[in-house]
């Protein structure tokens, strides 16, 4: 389809192109950008992460008709913001604290192209077993918390800790792709036409 604008990623998750992978969509680039990530003083989790994938939409390098697709991943612990841990030890507090207890998981999306941005964020709202020490440590072990908001993966062996959720189980992976694909299609990327050709 040489009429097809150029899909840039503007992440470099490896969840994020397999959960594309799903809808037949393979970005023309990956572009993670770099911002501070920093949360603003009194800053909630929801506005925050909306902002944060505004914020790495606009910091992608693209021409004017390239579509830019960003999202960012928070999980919050009521009005605690809880982002990527920065080594094992604050991954442990973060699955300490999250243990026994709901959490939510808010992924919002952004999708750019020229100077218009469409945008949506869904909230997930997720369960987690209580956890012993053991438990804790042996995740820790595997290094699947890197990276990771909240310290933990669903989709990895840390899907044994959650026996609950309430919403988008691919948003909590790290991209809602019903909400994705409406925000590619009102930027004029042909996603129906991506997954025909997957299933042909």
């Amino acid at each position: 389809m040489p009429d097809r604008p150029k899909l840039i990623l503007g992440s470099g998750s490896p969840r994020r192109r397999d959960l594309l992978a799903q809808l037949g969509i393979v970005a023309d680039a990956i572009r993670p950008p770099e911002i501070d990530e920093t949360p603003h003083r009194a800053e909630l989790p929801r506005p925050y992460c909306v902002r944060l994938a505004a914020e790495k939409a606009r910091g992608v390098e693209a021409d004017v008709d390239d579509v830019v697709l960003s999202a960012d991943t928070t999980v919050a612990m009521g009005r605690r913001i809880m982002g990527k841990p920065v080594d094992a030890d604050e991954a442990a507090a973060f699955l300490r604290a999250l243990a026994g207890r709901r959490h939510r998981v808010v992924t919002a999306v952004a999708v750019r192209r020229g100077d218009r941005l469409w945008q949506r964020d869904v909230v997930t709202q997720v369960k987690m077993k209580p956890l012993s020490d053991a438990e804790i440590a042996a995740y820790i072990a595997t290094g699947d918390w890197r990276g990771k908001a909240g310290g933990y993966g669903i989709q990895g062996p840390a899907g044994a800790f959650v026996p609950w959720i309430n919403g988008s189980f691919p948003a909590v992976v790290g991209l809602p792709l019903a909400e994705t694909a409406g925000l590619l299609r009102a930027a004029g990327y042909p996603v129906l036409e991506m997954m025909t050709e997957v299933a042909a």
